[in-house]
């Protein structure tokens, strides 16, 4: 793709509009810069974003603000502060949003009522990415009310693909469960390192070697899943031979009391969170 193809990629009825550059924010920002987006085309509001993050922003020509842009009708508004901060945050930013504007915000358990509340009846994009954003590697579920026409979907696809996959689905409540499985995924993940250090710690080894083993045997075991053709259970079965260690182990975790009871009722718990959190 040429530069002029990639930034017709990103072209909107105005500018991008990015509501807080703290992780994910920044993460998107970040990939928007780096895949073509022209930074003369990005204002970035936040009251106090990290050094380096400034200089990326003063780097690529783009805009930073502390407080609401006067006079501007964002092409997209893209919002990326904490849940409990967007009742006070957002009220200011009405004007921005215009008959052409698409408004999309990354914010866990607010609904698209919730923005409408403050922000009137727009088009509007609920998506929910997580961490590895950070890193290019994440994964977004997103939602579009009936206000969003095809040029603005495809322009939100093109702004959260920059940090990974971008899977749409048919209803806003499907995003409590997408919250739930992804956007806290990670943190599974992590916690089944941890959980595998401390096992290995109990067999005997060293902690600091556990941990190191654990954490690669994760890391590698995820970028084969990255790159293979292979479904998780196929990879899976390719690792067990009949009647060996493998087999022992997940003879316990496959177990009717073993690891999938547990995930029901751990996403059960996130996804209600989730819904809690709407109000």
């Amino acid at each position: 793709m040429t530069g002029e193809q990639s930034a017709n990629a990103f072209a909107a009825s105005g500018p991008i509009v990015l509501i807080g550059a703290g992780n994910m924010g920044g993460a998107l920002l970040t990939g928007w810069l780096k895949n073509g987006v022209p930074g003369s085309s990005v204002i970035v509001v936040d009251p106090n974003p990290a050094e380096a993050m400034r200089k990326m922003i003063a780097d690529a020509g783009a805009s930073h603000v502390t407080e609401v842009p006067k006079g501007v009708t964002a092409g997209v508004l893209f919002i990326a502060v904490k849940p409990q901060l967007m009742d006070a945050v957002l009220p200011p930013f009405k004007p921005l949003v215009g008959e052409t504007t698409v408004v999309v915000s990354i914010a866990a358990g607010k609904t698209l009522s919730a923005l409408e509340t403050h922000l009137g009846k727009a088009a509007m994009v609920r998506a929910m990415p997580n961490t590895p954003a950070m890193v290019g590697r994440g994964v977004t579920g997103a939602f579009a009310n009936a206000r969003v026409n095809d040029g603005q979907r495809q322009l939100v696809q093109n702004l959260l693909k920059v940090s990974g996959p971008v899977e749409w689905v048919p209803g806003e409540a499907d995003i409590d469960s997408v919250t739930a499985v992804s956007g806290s995924g990670p943190a599974y993940v992590f916690y089944l390192v941890e959980c595998m250090a401390e096992a290995g710690r109990k067999l005997g080894l060293q902690a600091d070697l556990a941990m190191r083993l654990a954490r690669e045997t994760v890391a590698g075991a995820g970028e084969l899943l990255h790159q293979s053709p292979d479904d998780a259970s196929r990879l899976r079965q390719n690792v067990t031979s009949p009647g060996g260690t493998t087999a022992a182990a997940l003879g316990v975790l496959m177990a009717e009391d073993g690891m999938q009871p547990l995930f029901d009722a751990a996403l059960e718990a996130a996804r209600k969170r989730a819904q809690e959190l709407a109000g």
